[in-house]
């Protein structure tokens, strides 16, 4: 597994594929930051990041099925790993310890 600290669009992707469950490909992906956070997202920039994401082991995925609307192509689903998980929650206490310090009556 390779470092595991990763960049604002890798925590994006990777919260995203978190909260996609097991309906997190490309475009899923894509359309889910773009209804939540309101950015555009390239197609080619998330699924390389899905991959640094995996080689990093902070995600796993296999093919789904092949659809006729694809025309019968499969989607490579991402699911997140333990370190996945790991890593945001370490995120998150970093991003937390650092507003509390500008903001203490958050606490």
């Amino acid at each position: 597994m390779k470092g595991t600290t990763i960049g604002e669009l890798e925590e994006l992707v990777l919260l995203t594929v978190a909260a996609l469950k097991n309906q997190a490909y490309g475009v899923a992906v894509v359309t889910e930051i773009k209804e939540t956070t309101g950015r555009e997202s390239n197609i080619g920039a998330i699924h390389t990041v899905l991959r640094r994401l995996e080689e990093k082991g902070l995600v796993t995925s296999q093919l789904g099925g092949a659809t006729r609307e694809r025309g019968g192509r499969r989607k490579r689903i991402y699911s997140i790993t333990s370190a996945g998980l790991s890593t945001l929650d370490q995120v998150f206490e970093t991003r937390s310890s650092l507003y509390r310090r500008i903001r203490p009556s958050m606490s």
